[in-house]
């Protein structure tokens, strides 16, 4: 059974998640703890459930969700995977950090690349990767079929879509992945977002404005 943990962290109120099982190897996801404060409050839920980080995982690299991958890398020395579409955004993540005013440490490099049908494994767990492109060239999402949840990072939000006027966007397409590839799933998968509350792919498939 995997436990899904969630914190708002960063000016932009982004989504980081840390995903553990009963072994107590976890990954976390889309790390954008910013300030001192949110580095603690991730670390002391990591210490205060006895849990092994294993894998530091991205979404996309949009600043926002890799505002905290430094410290992650200096913190835990674990893999880290994301889509190397992104790779760009990574290499230009303290300029976009610098228009909002932020000033962020350069964030690492993946250790490898994720592609659609991949599958990461961490203690008795699976997610299985799916390229849903659009918002950025490399967004991907993470599915669990046995707990019935899939991690969507700013693909697919409760009653919206991932905005696609940013570097790479593309609505057209993103539109099409979230119908072939999230829309396939069963109606009661919980879907985690990058920002925003949870919400299932059927109540989307109902009431979405965009589809």
């Amino acid at each position: 059974m995997i436990k899904v943990k969630h914190f708002v962290f960063n000016d932009f109120q982004e989504n980081t998640y840390i995903l553990s099982d009963e072994t107590g190897e976890c990954v976390i996801i889309d790390c954008g703890c910013l300030y001192e404060d949110e580095e603690q409050k991730l670390i002391s839920y990591i210490v205060d459930k006895d849990l092994k980080p294993v894998k530091l995982l991205n979404t996309h690299c949009h600043i926002d969700h890799v505002m905290g991958n430094s410290f992650i890398k200096q913190e835990y020395r674990i893999e880290y995977l994301a889509h190397e579409a992104d790779r760009f955004l990574i290499e230009s993540a303290v300029q976009h950090g610098a228009v909002y005013g932020f000033d962020v440490e350069q964030p690492p490099f993946p250790n490898g690349y994720l592609i659609d049908g991949d599958i990461v494994k961490f203690g008795n767990s699976e997610l299985q990767v799916f390229s849903v492109p659009g918002h950025s060239p490399g967004s991907i999402v993470f599915y669990n079929k046995a707990n019935a949840f899939v991690l969507v990072g700013d693909v697919l939000f409760a009653g919206s879509i991932g905005r696609t006027d940013l570097p790479g966007g593309n609505t057209n397409q993103l539109i099409t992945a979230i119908q072939e590839k999230l829309f396939t799933l069963p109606d009661e998968t919980l879907v985690y977002s990058g920002h925003g509350p949870t919400t299932t792919i059927g109540e989307e498939k109902r009431t979405n404005p965009f589809f």
